[in-house]
């Protein structure tokens, strides 16, 4: 929201303003009190305007952004976690930071993961009635085809386990083209889009609704068994290979986006090779097999498992702290990506950005009162895997979950699971800042309810007004690492950024690449992130906390499929 229109309503009810009313003196009054009750926090929040000032300079003169990027993104690529690329990754970011300064750079161990799995190459074509080359990308975690496959395709519609004996006995030795009708449109808005003053605005009513409902949707173990059990239908029924559109509403135009398709638990059998195709070629496929006419492919797809990737790691690094040392102040990001492109966007961006705002605090030569610590999280993609174990083994834990389902899976978020348990090192946490999405500009802060917090960043926005940073939001946002924090009660925050291309071309998608970056977006997300870790670290107190968030019922189980 505009920090005109908080919620909160930091200077009083400016709409009072100027209102005839015979009761204008009763309401000016009322206003008036309100402004004391916040201003006073406003006033006193010590914003070191000097330290922001060199931290500007050298974030825009001398960015190490782009060579940054370039490491990541083009020299070691896509970041699936469990893949030979993911430690590569993990070695770069640690000799990174170390090369910038900073202290004790090393990767923590956490688990279990299940097996790795990368993707090698693919070749895909349609042989008859036409001869043309596809579009297309191996879901992970399947398998390969074990050299060239050629076969006739068959379409296939399965929305649940009883669509199985529609086509049992019906697909042995076939090409399964699976999936509901595509409809592909024309685009109709920007795929480009900058956040409006009107868009920032919209952020601002808090959303009552949605506080304090399950964490965890009783659909989520119903659709991962249903994936489950459709892999091994498809194996039972000796299907060769199946080729899906992986987006119901997918842009088109050759972008192919692509996530899992298998399972990590390696007692699970990997099932049968899973690709996504681009929709027009999807289309093309699902159109001639309607007019009745033969489909002929020729599929080659090399992908490899790795038993030996049930241990990931997150690359950690500090500055070390004066007088406050032991008392923290964390950032970080995801550094996993999914396979297709080179996790520009999601998340190389963030993980950069991060990178740059400690080494910009590094080169100043700031000894800050307490430690930074940055954080670069593998296993975001699976499920915040990373992040959670670390809070786990550092900060505090709910029950663990039971069940087979549950073999990976952390409780951490699961408020259905039990109470928390803090640690000591809970207590010495000031705040977790998170970057995730995508390459945008960072426009303002989820709050995550943290309504004590909206006078002291208000404070730390100020500087930054001229670089479009205006908006707070009591709102809650999800999908990414700084949630493992708030549910110890850390203070995490994710920043708001432009969406730019993220959801219309990037996010999981094979357009996930290096030209997608936006370099000077990039600069001032750097800076800004530079600009509230120095601040955090540099105040009297930690930031003031919400309580933690009490267990809920456990749902009922839902039934199986």
């Amino acid at each position: 929201m505009s920090s005109r229109m908080h919620t909160y309503k930091m200077r009083g009810e400016g709409g009072y303003t100027g209102v005839r009313h015979r009761n204008s003196a009763r309401f000016l009054a009322l206003s008036v009190f309100l402004a004391s009750c916040t201003l006073p926090i406003y006033a006193q929040e010590k914003v070191r305007l000097e330290t922001i000032s060199r931290i500007r300079y050298e974030g825009f003169r001398n960015s190490h952004i782009p060579e940054l990027a370039s490491g990541l993104m083009d020299e070691i690529g896509g970041r699936l976690t469990g893949s030979p690329n993911m430690k590569r990754a993990n070695d770069w970011t640690r000799d990174q930071l170390a090369s910038f300064g900073l202290a004790h750079a090393h990767l923590e161990p956490w688990g279990p993961f299940g097996r790795g799995w990368a993707q090698e190459s693919i070749s895909v074509r349609m042989l008859s009635p036409d001869v043309a080359p596809l579009i297309a990308y191996a879901k992970a975690w399947t398998p390969g085809t074990n050299g060239t496959v050629r076969a006739g395709c068959v379409r296939a519609i399965i929305a649940s386990a009883a669509d199985f004996e529609k086509y049992r006995g019906k697909l042995a030795g076939k090409i399964v083209v699976l999936g509901d009708d595509l409809l592909v449109k024309p685009i109709q808005e920007l795929p480009f889009e900058r956040l409006s003053d009107k868009n920032l605005s919209e952020l601002s009513p808090y959303d009552i609704e949605r506080a304090g409902r399950p964490s965890r949707s009783p659909e989520f173990a119903q659709r991962a068994h249903f994936q489950d059990e459709l892999n091994k239908f498809l194996a039972g029924e000796k299907v060769l290979v199946v080729v899906e559109h992986d987006r119901e509403a997918s842009p088109a135009g050759g972008t192919v986006f692509v996530s899992g398709g298998g399972s990590r638990n390696p007692t699970i059998a990997p099932g049968v090779p899973r690709l996504a195709l681009a929709a027009e070629h999807w289309n093309r496929i699902a159109r001639i097999l309607a007019h009745g006419k033969a489909v002929e492919l020729e599929l080659t797809v090399v992908n490899h498992f790795y038993d030996d990737a049930s241990t990931q790691y997150n690359t950690i690094a500090e500055i070390p702290g004066g007088d406050k040392k032991d008392e923290l102040v964390m950032l970080g990001a995801h550094l996993d990506s999914w396979h297709t492109g080179t996790g520009a966007t999601d998340n190389g961006a963030g993980s950069i950005v991060m990178m740059e705002a400690v080494r910009i605090l590094q080169s100043l030569g700031i000894t800050p009162r307490r430690t930074i610590r940055i954080a670069l999280w593998s296993g975001e993609e699976e499920g915040l895997l990373g992040s959670e174990h670390y809070v786990e083994q550092h900060f505090g834990s709910r029950p663990a979950l039971t069940g087979s389902d549950n073999w990976d899976r952390g409780s951490l978020r699961v408020r259905e699971a039990g109470p928390v348990t803090v640690k000591p090192e809970q207590a010495k946490v000031s705040a977790y800042f998170n970057v995730d999405n995508g390459t945008g500009k960072i426009r303002g802060v989820y709050l995550q309810e943290n309504s004590v917090v909206a006078p002291i960043f208000e404070a730390w926005m100020q500087p930054f007004r001229d670089l479009g940073m205006t908006t707070l939001t009591m709102n809650n946002t999800g999908g990414t690492d700084h949630l493992s924090f708030d549910a110890v009660g850390i203070p995490g925050f994710q920043f708001i950024q432009d969406p730019i291309e993220y959801e219309s071309r990037t996010h999981h998608s094979n357009m996930d690449v290096y030209d997608r970056l936006q370099f000077d977006d990039l600069k001032q997300a750097a800076v800004i992130v530079a600009s509230f870790v120095y601040d955090a670290a540099m105040r009297d107190e930690m930031l003031p906390r919400k309580p933690i968030e009490p267990p809920l019922p456990a749902p009922a189980t839902p039934p199986v499929p």
